[in-house]
């Protein structure tokens, strides 16, 4: 059966959506939270629990993410209302797709101050390679940096610019020509620095730390930041999968993309542990040191080792392009959302979606600083942000798709998009859709609310 809705713009290639939905995918979720995440969870045993999490758990909600999409033919309210009214049920189910959309929003809000970073990083590196850093140093700089809201939103806004000239024009002539180049650097960058370390020193410590397990490190805590760091690092119930879906030709398999893209999203994960956890380990640094252990403890690292200039530079070059890969995601969902709802050109959309999102990252990063301490409920601007995408939107909104797939889709529909599924895949991911992921998200999710 075609697919509901009205006409959409498609990928030209079965690469270029590959690309582009790893390049959402792959992000500072891998390369810069999973690392600290990990170093902070015990190591490998947080790592099994990620990978049960990432496959068991993130993968039919993917699939159910690109099957919406591409049936819907729209952005995430429209698709999900489509594919509702299909199985003739009522069109409300447009207000998960809204969750969707939100939580981009609101990712992003977040998500574009830390990519500044990066970029004030990546000048860094280049103009210094942080030549004669030490620990105390490299606090005073971070800290400085979180101080300075002027630089900060510089460089954040610089990312913005970036982002939003690859949406501007467009899914074939924008994301697709940015995400051809950009995606294989990265696969290089990160492939080339993992290498190096292989010669550089503390390489099978790292080795040990993340493949050897250590099953008493793991709690009910160990899997519910499992199962957000799946969520977060594949980009399940953001809405981009689902953008992104909407894009596919039919001609393309919905389930070999998924197993690309979560197989490709974890190795970089891993790569990423392989390329920061030796520099820590040879040299004596704390592989737990939180969200800082990008910036506050691998400089130190960086000038200490031999080539540490070179090496600092090209690390924060990927991290770069991990960040804007994502940033595309993110803001093309809420683009297309303008786009097609207010029926506003695709230029426009795009430059609206920046501009406000440059706005409020304006509080976000005065909440580094000046408004640190005004809270609601406990909470400043950034922390409630984040509570709000990590504990309600993101697992609610992964319940609610999997039980819209699972039971509200009629069956024929579901099995109509994963042609390229024998039977006995299909049930097995219709079993997982229906019974296994709702009850696993949904305690997940109370788990996270009740803290």
């Amino acid at each position: 059966m075609a697919a509901v809705g009205g006409a959409q713009p498609n990928w030209s290639s079965r690469f270029a959506f590959l690309m582009a939905s790893v390049g959402f995918a792959v992000g500072l979720g891998n390369i810069w939270r999973f690392p600290y995440v990990t170093g902070e969870n015990g190591g490998a045993a947080f790592v099994l629990v990620y990978l049960a999490c990432a496959f068991g758990i993130g993968v039919p909600i993917l699939m159910a993410e690109l099957m919406v999409g591409r049936r819907g033919q729209g952005s995430p309210p429209t698709a999900m209302a489509n594919v509702a009214e299909e199985s003739g049920r009522t069109r409300h189910w447009k207000w998960v797709g809204g969750m969707g959309l939100l939580a981009a929003f609101v990712i992003e809000i977040i998500y574009s101050g830390i990519v500044g970073w990066v970029l004030w990083y990546l000048f860094k590196a280049i103009t210094t390679g942080f030549a004669g850093m030490d620990a105390g140093s490299a606090v005073s700089e971070f800290e400085g940096m979180l101080a300075n809201t002027g630089g900060m939103l510089f460089w954040t806004l610089l990312g913005l610019v970036i982002t939003g000239l690859i949406i501007y024009f467009g899914v074939q002539d924008g994301i697709e020509r940015a995400v051809r180049i950009m995606m294989p650097l990265l696969f290089c960058l990160l492939l080339g620095l993992a290498i190096y370390n292989v010669f550089a020193g503390g390489f099978g410590r790292a080795i040990e730390w993340l493949f050897t397990p250590d099953f008493s490190k793991i709690s009910g805590g160990t899997v519910l930041i499992a199962v957000s760091q799946a969520f977060f690092s594949i980009g399940v119930a953001m809405g981009g999968m689902m953008t992104f879906g909407s894009y596919l030709p039919r001609s393309i398999s919905i389930s070999h993309s998924v197993l690309i893209i979560v197989v490709a999203d974890t190795l970089v994960a891993l790569l990423a542990g392989l390329v920061i956890f030796p520099a820590v380990f040879h040299h004596g640094l704390d592989p737990a040191a939180g969200p800082g252990l990008i910036f506050q403890t691998l400089p130190v690292a960086f000038a200490q080792m031999p080539g540490g200039h070179i090496f600092s530079v090209l690390f924060f070059l990927m991290l770069s392009v991990a960040g804007i890969t994502s940033m595309v995601g993110l803001i093309e969902t809420v683009t297309h959302w303008v786009e097609e709802k207010y029926g506003i050109v695709r230029h426009r959309s795009a430059m609206a979606v920046v501009g406000s999102i440059g706005i409020l990252s304006a509080l976000s990063l005065m909440s580094y600083n000046i408004f640190q301490d005004v809270a609601v409920g406990g909470m400043n601007f950034n922390a409630l942000l984040e509570y709000l995408y990590e504990k309600i939107l993101l697992p609610l909104g992964g319940l609610l798709i999997a039980v819209c797939t699972g039971w509200v889709i009629r069956k024929e529909h579901t099995r109509d998009e994963f042609t390229t599924l024998n039977s006995a895949m299909y049930e097995l991911w219709h079993f997982l859709i229906r019974f296994i992921v709702p009850p696993a998200v949904l305690i997940i999710f109370v788990m996270g609310v009740l803290g």
